[in-house]
């Protein structure tokens, strides 16, 4: 009886053996016109591939131009604002520059006691020079060097903003902020007990109701 039983077992065996290799050759065995289908199919045929959000693309367009990322996101009244506050800095920074070159300029003449050049020294600074206050030039002139840099750095923390700003927007698109977000009982179903009950939806977002609990 066990040897009927061993070599019933081993036709068995046997026999799935060879149904398995008629499979995989039926399987390998294919047309050759299907080879071009894959030449012509489309590189990311289901989204595999990363795609930039809208929030990067914003960014990365108010990062090249400012303002181009409140357009982009059609808030075009944000544009001016941007240029307005981008031109404050941009102003003293121009300005500062001007009157450091200017105060460097007579302290240097004045140092050197170049008196060919005092002429060329900026009239509202030739008192100072004609007096001998170089410390009076020195302090002018570092203070002048400090709001230059102090311009420049706000320049650069308004035109971040300006980045931010855009990818902010532009990701608060994605969500639903108008009145309709509340919570909704409706009826459910159990899979797990196989019941019926009420359940709570919250809606958060654009059309995505998330099921808090529910019970009988």
């Amino acid at each position: 009886m066990l040897q009927r039983y061993i070599l019933f077992t081993c036709i068995l065996i046997l026999l799935a053996a060879s149904l398995r290799a008629q499979n995989d050759t039926s399987i390998t065995v294919q047309p050759q016109k299907d080879t071009t289908v894959v030449k012509d199919a489309p590189t990311d045929p289901v989204g595999l591939l990363p795609k930039k959000s809208r929030a990067s693309k914003a960014a990365m367009r108010s990062a090249i131009l400012p303002g181009l990322g409140q357009a982009y996101n059609k808030k075009y009244w944000k544009v001016p604002v941007v240029y307005g506050a981008l031109a404050i800095p941009a102003y003293t920074f121009f300005y500062n520059l001007q009157w450091f070159n200017r105060t460097r300029y007579a302290y240097n003449v004045l140092v050197r006691k170049d008196t060919a050049n005092f002429v060329n020294v900026y009239p509202p600074l030739q008192p100072l020079v004609a007096r001998g206050d170089a410390s009076g030039l020195q302090n002018y002139r570092n203070d002048f060097r400090r709001n230059v840099d102090y311009s420049a750095l706000a320049f650069l923390i308004l035109w971040g903003l300006n980045i931010v700003d855009a990818a902010v927007d532009a990701h608060l698109k994605d969500f639903d902020i108008s009145d309709d977000l509340s919570l909704q009982i409706k009826p459910g179903y159990l899979p797990i007990s196989n019941t019926v009950g009420l359940g709570v939806v919250l809606n958060i977002g654009k059309q995505h109701p998330y099921r808090l609990s529910a019970g009988r």
